[in-house]
């Protein structure tokens, strides 16, 4: 009789699946390295797109430092940028769930080997190993919350999610380096037919169990079962990056189901305005004003005013660092760089800061650059889809700029002061 299970999980014997080795386990690795690569492209593609060196208010990591090396005046081309950028990074962070979950299964007794330093550069591994599977479960929880719009986490969830992405990919980096050769290697070791099963599983360190219990599933099948929920992960969460029938299929997600409402207005918000304290007696006809201010001085405008300017057309889309997003609306208004002309400025209009009636909450404040109000497509729109604005799309007006992350196509707009804050 064999007595091979011990109750330490720093014994060898502890550990009896008959799944892990590492084949099983370069196989994960090998699909994170290139999900992960794409989540942290796509993520600081992400930051970029608020134009966080314009204002303050844009940038909710005021200490990032060198961190910043990269950052680029966002562009207005192509107007679904955006969309595809956030769209790709939190759906294809979701579907990456099993994954990362298989993947940290699969090395867990290496967490509990002993003795747990053999040298400095086994130290050197050990705290890079432990930032990285920290910084994987901070990042996803993190951003899973952020898409649920669950804010449990002390702080913002931006310095917390950016910063902790730079700590995870340091040492996702340092990993891949020292394991990558080895996971390739094992990975075409499972198409050699000659080779024992087991050979290349014996030699490695901790991972194969010394006397497995019997296989309930074969490892290509394990594999299976996490694509599997890698994929209902993905179809339970991609529909809300579409509108119509597809959005119904993002059962996992806040902004999936069925549209807000009917008609022209029917579509996707975030922020109702009851949730940022509008007061429909503060956006009458007779009480609201449009603030502007520039070089000509302080201009206020009513809705009316507004409406007897020439008045444009663009068809774009709203997009959310949360990852949804719509297609395509036809907003109609007035294009920002006429109102940088009636502020003074007669030749290419200058940045903008946009502020908000909105009393609480994130973002009540943005700031524009100047190619993104110099774009004939950026409005401070009055109507969409052929009707006035609801309250909720922020009537009486509000801010669609293409390519721009939902935030800061600002909503109830009450002032805009141009210039000044390059």
């Amino acid at each position: 009789m064999r007595d091979l299970a011990p109750r330490l999980p720093s014994s060898p014997g502890f550990w009896r699946s008959p799944l892990r080795g590492p084949r099983f386990t370069s196989v994960l690795g090998l699909v994170l390295l290139a999900g992960i690569t794409v989540l942290f492209v796509t993520g600081l593609l992400s930051y970029a797109a608020y134009n966080p060196g314009l204002s303050p208010v844009n940038d909710k990591t005021p200490d990032k430092g060198l961190l910043g090396f990269y950052l680029f005046s966002w562009p207005t081309d192509p107007p679904w940028l955006y969309r595809l950028t956030q769209g790709v990074h939190v759906t294809l962070g979701l579907a990456l769930v099993p994954v990362l979950l298989a993947k940290l299964w699969s090395v867990v007794p290496r967490l509990f080997t002993l003795p747990p330093v053999r040298s400095l550069a086994h130290a050197l591994e050990r705290v890079s190993l432990l930032l990285l599977v920290g910084g994987a479960l901070f990042e996803f929880v993190t951003g899973v919350l952020n898409v649920q719009l669950d804010y449990v986490f002390p702080g913002s969830f931006y310095p917390l999610h950016f910063y902790g992405a730079w700590v995870f990919f340091a040492a996702f980096v340092a990993h891949a380096v020292l394991k990558a050769p080895a996971a390739v290697r094992n990975v075409r070791s499972m198409r050699d037919a000659r080779r024992r099963p087991d050979a290349a599983d014996r030699a490695a360190d901790g991972l194969v169990a010394p006397a497995p219990d019997a296989p309930t599933v074969s490892r290509r099948g394990a594999l299976w079962t996490v694509g599997g929920g890698s994929l209902l992960l993905l179809g339970t969460s991609a529909g809300r990056s579409f509108d119509g029938p597809l959005r119904a299929t993002a059962l996992l997600a806040p902004h999936g189901g069925a549209e807000p409402g009917g008609g022209p207005n029917g579509f996707q918000i975030n922020k109702t305005a009851a949730y940022a304290g509008i007061d429909a007696a503060e956006t009458s006809e007779e009480a609201w004003r449009l603030v502007v201010v520039g070089p000509a001085g302080t201009v206020r405008l009513a809705r009316a005013d507004l409406l007897r300017l020439p008045q444009h057309s663009a068809a774009l889309p709203i997009a959310c660092v949360e990852g949804w997003s719509t297609s395509d609306q036809s907003w109609r208004g007035v294009r920002l760089r006429d109102l940088a002309a009636l502020a003074g400025f007669d030749g290419a209009p200058p940045d903008v800061f946009v502020e908000s009636l909105q009393r609480r909450g994130a973002f009540r404040h943005g700031a524009l650059r100047a190619n993104q109000v110099a774009d004939p497509r950026s409005l401070l729109a009055l109507s969409v889809n052929g009707r006035t604005l609801s309250p909720d799309h922020g009537h009486p007006a509000r801010i669609i700029v293409p390519a721009a992350p939902g935030v800061l196509n600002t909503k109830w707009v009450a002032r805009m002061t141009f210039g000044g804050l390059g």
